[in-house]
């Protein structure tokens, strides 16, 4: 057999006995055998992994196969599994305590490295998750403003609060329609649900809505459904409109914050936002969020003023160290030159690959995040221009990359990052195991 007819030819799959036993039981604790609703796997082949360890880049299920991860926690852990600083650092507070409900001197010292290495924040608020701290973004926004309505964009997720649960409906400029049970219409009504990369929409939405739209909430990049890559003109023109208007500009950087630089999305597209929400990457991947803006706006939030937001786990001494050690090395020169340049290099390569073949996938890449899309489109900027049926293709390619010992998130929408953990040999390897499976997917 050639070496082409045998890349050509699928693997084996994978022992998964143990995992699918955990997840039979699973099922009867939790719905659907899980607590968040991708880890399913309801988008790919197979039963959930269930995963026993991670050290660096690599991770091991339960059933003890070896992993070369791109999932990375869904992005946070751009140090890798298991970090030396992290694991130190969070070790040698476990032995003074887990959690307190007070201030600790951890908080001044994670919020003195996050602010004094960042120019678009004057004063943060920690809280426990990417999710948390929307939602107190989009409060505090409320409550400055003294308006009510939110307009998102459609595409792009915020986490699971009520107003931000929503679709788009049919039309240029729409209310948004509940995409789940449980979220009251009046919710919805409160949030309007435009298409990206659309200055018509933009325009007509500040027509029709003027003096009531308290903020217009983006992610700094849309990477939840795909990469959806903006441009810069667009996003400076969302500034200048809000701007325009007295709306504040929330940047939702839970995934973009800290990957794209120590600065995120706001410096990447050199724009100012009025607030910036932060998720679990300046947490070394502990549950950990937070929510900053002007000195200004920030003195809205209790105690300093009206608008209410707490939490006994918010600035937790645990996650607050991991998140020291996490920070100091983000800071460390050449940091992402490295990691980006890394990147690059990985995708470069498969990019020509791809082309040497003549196959339909592209992928598209910032700083150290990826996705492929299977699609003969030189550019994706909205879901809309997403090709539901191209996730049967990302299916297979899945299936063999798993069974090959390379781990990608469940779902063709969900992208893939790279870790500083990564090794030049990881990359290697995974190059060639894609390019396999990129055969056997068009073979």
């Amino acid at each position: 057999m050639t070496q082409q007819n045998s890349a050509r030819t699928k693997t084996a799959d994978i022992s998964r006995e143990k995992s699918a036993q955990l997840f039979e039981k699973a099922k009867q604790y939790f719905p659907g055998g899980v607590n968040s609703p991708v880890r399913a796997f309801k988008s790919v082949y197979g039963t959930p992994l269930f995963i026993e360890r991670g050290d660096k880049a690599h991770i091991w299920d339960a059933d003890e196969n070896e992993f070369i991860d791109f999932c990375c926690s869904w992005g946070p852990l751009i140090l890798g599994h298991n970090n030396d600083q992290i694991r130190e650092a969070v070790t040698a507070q476990l032995s003074k305590g887990l959690s307190f409900g007070a201030p600790t001197a951890l908080e001044n010292e994670l919020a003195e490295l996050i602010i004094s290495n960042n120019r678009f924040i004057e004063k943060i608020r920690f809280v426990s998750s990417g999710t948390e701290a929307v939602m107190s973004a989009i409060r505090l926004a409320r409550g400055y403003t003294k308006r009510d309505k939110i307009v998102k964009f459609e595409g792009c997720y915020h986490g699971h609060s009520d107003s931000l649960l929503v679709k788009a409906g049919s039309g240029l400029v729409t209310f948004g329609e509940t995409s789940s049970a449980g979220v009251p219409k009046a919710f919805a009504d409160e949030t309007i649900v435009i298409a990206l990369n659309d200055k018509e929409a933009l325009t007509a939405v500040f027509d029709q809505f003027k003096d009531q739209i308290a903020a217009v909430i983006i992610e700094g990049v849309p990477a939840n459904n795909g990469l959806l890559l903006q441009t810069k003109e667009y996003i400076h023109y969302l500034r200048e409109i809000t701007t325009q208007n007295g709306a504040l500009l929330i940047f939702d950087e839970v995934i973009t914050g800290f990957r794209l630089g120590f600065e995120g999305a706001a410096a990447y597209y050199d724009v100012q936002p009025d607030i910036i929400t932060y998720g679990k990457i300046i947490g070394g991947g502990m549950p950990v969020g937070a929510y900053g803006a002007s000195k200004e706006l920030m003195s809205c939030i209790s105690p300093d003023g009206s608008v209410y937001q707490a939490g006994t786990l918010s600035g937790n001494p645990v996650a607050m160290a991991a998140g020291i050690a996490t920070c100091k090395v983000l800071t460390q020169p050449d940091f992402y030159k490295n990691l980006n340049a890394k990147t690059e290099l990985f995708v470069s390569e498969i990019r020509n690959y791809i082309e040497e073949k003549n196959y339909e996938v592209k992928i598209f890449t910032i700083a150290s995040i990826f996705w492929f899309a299977f699609t003969d489109q030189e550019a994706i900027l909205k879901a809309s221009e997403i090709d539901p049926n191209s996730m049967e293709l990302y299916k297979l390619m899945h299936r063999e990359l798993l069974n090959r010992g390379i781990y990608f998130g469940p779902s063709g929408y969900e992208v893939g990052f790279i870790s500083h953990a990564h090794t030049n040999e990881d990359l290697i390897t995974a190059k060639q195991h894609i390019f396999a499976a990129l055969d056997l997917v068009f073979g």
